[in-house]
């Protein structure tokens, strides 16, 4: 989710999981399916190389292996991405800051020179789909 040097492509499938996963709750809600992603840190042959053998026992998978099955529970939470590794679970969200509407003058340069304000994360809020982002923005360019 957070991006590893020289796994590009892993890091991009995982996050493409998430915005399926987003995709799948929403479907499947009528129907009571409820659809969560699972953000490990576990010892597996990926990481085999790359952590010491203390480091490797502590991450055991069947830390993990709690929250699959919690995730897959009647009463789960639905479109959750729930992190897990050496028994400690943790929620991962993505939100949408507050922003800030520019709409005269050299608008790039105004972003770069605003990107403070931009990511502000006071009153950052979590969407529950994606056509809320346009509503947010429609919404805030109006008011300014």
């Amino acid at each position: 989710l957070y991006g590893n040097f020289g796994q590009s492509n892993y890091g991009a499938a995982k996050l493409a999981l998430v915005g399926f996963m987003n995709c799948l709750k929403l479907e499947g809600e009528k129907y009571n399916i409820r659809v969560n992603c699972l953000s490990p840190s576990a010892a597996t042959r990926m990481t085999s190389d790359i952590m010491s053998e203390e480091t490797l026992a502590r991450l055991a998978p069947e830390f993990v292996a709690p929250g699959v099955v919690a995730l897959a529970a009647d009463d789960a939470p639905n479109g959750a991405i729930l992190c897990a590794g050496a028994g400690s679970f943790e929620r991962a969200f993505i939100t949408l800051t507050q922003g800030e509407v520019i709409k005269d003058g050299d608008i790039a340069a105004q972003v770069i020179g605003r990107f403070d304000g931009i990511s502000n994360r006071e009153g950052e809020r979590l969407l529950v789909h994606g056509p809320q982002q346009a509503e947010f923005e429609l919404t805030s360019a109006a008011a300014a």
